[in-house]
């Protein structure tokens, strides 16, 4: 016989003691537990078999009910019943957002509606933000299908969404790799030069085609590039000095190398910008475009290879050989088309306030003013324990 043990009330010492003592001299035997504290008040789940006490469940109950007494808690028994068991299809959901009323019910019920059944909740409140992680079983749901329609309900409800199968989830990153332009820093850099090249609208032109498929990201580079052809270097350095970093992007990188990932920016933006982000940040890798230079000078070109989709993420499999990481312990974070390739390819890809045709092949989505909820995605703001199935 099994059965389930629920202790709670006011916090203090030796409440697991005296629990796990009394079935231990009662002969029964502890096969799974789970408890913390949530503000002063202490939770405790027990499963317990009891088939080598010679006690009855009355008496078992009876004494664990006056040990809880004793020490100040509530304690509730009552038989459990083993169901049969079954595969199960884990997932785990992170759900982030500004903290509101409501945000529990409004995710337990898109999971419901979707016939997914969670098996465990958690919860990490930090400013303005807050993040819940699901444990979930998806049955015999297609994943695919499911992560779209998710990911759609989930923003309709202003918040953001990362789904990974659990295994995944359970296989520590170590490389990180961020896109530059409107992913780490907050603005297109090209644009900004264009200001002051006097090429603006020119430039924002070319880049609409770019956007609707009407040129190849390539030859809508030289297309701009040479647009900026005389511009003092000087304008680069004042330019630099006035980007702002995306919100909260140096507290996750610092995060992240603390625990130890390889931090990486690979752009279609351009290395000037990228090798100061790279000193400013203490990255471990940053790859870009070379804007040439000639007298103090842009001379309208490109030197050496072109950063594209395709570069970037043979860059990114470069980096990975060479620190000896599987493409499974890669994220990859980006905003636009050039970054599709890598987010697919990576073990965990994160479109962050991007468009449509990039979220739909990410494994979650992220809006602008939540970059820092990727840390509680990855776990870097709470110790892991492993989930028992």
């Amino acid at each position: 016989m099994l059965i389930a043990i629920t202790v709670y009330g006011k916090d203090r010492k030796g409440i697991i003691y005296a629990i796990s003592n009394a079935l231990a001299d009662m002969n029964v035997n502890i096969v799974d537990i789970e408890q913390r504290v949530l503000h002063g008040i202490f939770l405790m789940y027990v499963i317990a078999d009891c088939s080598k006490t010679n006690l009855s469940f009355e008496e078992i109950r009876d004494r664990l009910v006056e040990v809880g007494r004793n020490v100040g808690v509530n304690v509730h028994v009552s038989k459990f019943e083993r169901e049969v068991s079954k595969d199960k299809n884990l997932y785990v959901i992170t759900v982030l957002g500004k903290d509101r009323v409501g945000i529990v019910r409004d995710i337990s019920k898109i999971l419901l509606d979707h016939g997914v059944n969670i098996e465990s909740t958690s919860l990490i409140a930090r400013d303005k933000l807050i993040s819940i992680e699901f444990v979930v079983d998806i049955g015999e749901v297609n994943p695919e299908k499911l992560k779209k329609s998710l990911k759609k309900a989930v923003e309709s409800v202003n918040l953001d969404i990362v789904i990974q199968p659990y295994h995944e989830f359970e296989r520590e990153k170590r490389l990180i790799v961020f896109d530059m332009d409107s992913t780490l820093v907050d603005a297109e850099i090209i644009d900004e030069i264009a200001k002051y090249a006097g090429v603006e609208e020119e430039v924002k032109k070319i880049t609409e085609k770019a956007m609707r498929g009407e040129m190849d990201f390539e030859t809508a580079l030289i297309e701009r590039v040479r647009l900026l052809k005389g511009l003092p270097v000087e304008v680069l350095e004042k330019i630099y000095r006035n980007i702002k970093l995306t919100e909260g992007a140096k507290e996750l990188i610092q995060a992240l190398k603390k625990a130890g990932y390889k931090v990486a920016v690979v752009s279609g933006g351009f290395t000037y910008f990228t090798d100061k982000l790279k000193e400013e940040l203490g990255l471990d890798y940053a790859f870009g475009n070379e804007l040439e230079i000639e007298d103090g000078k842009l001379t309208g070109r490109i030197k050496g290879r072109i950063i594209d989709a395709e570069e970037k993420a043979r860059i990114i499999e470069e980096i990975a050989k060479k620190e000896g990481i599987s493409k499974e312990n890669v994220v990859a974070v980006g905003d636009g088309a050039n970054d599709r390739i890598m987010i697919e390819n990576a073990g965990l890809g994160i479109a962050f306030n991007a468009k449509e045709v990039l979220k739909d092949v990410a494994d979650g989505t992220l809006s602008k003013e939540n970059l820092i909820g990727l840390a509680c995605v990855l776990g870097l703001f709470k110790k892991r324990s492993n989930h028992k199935i």
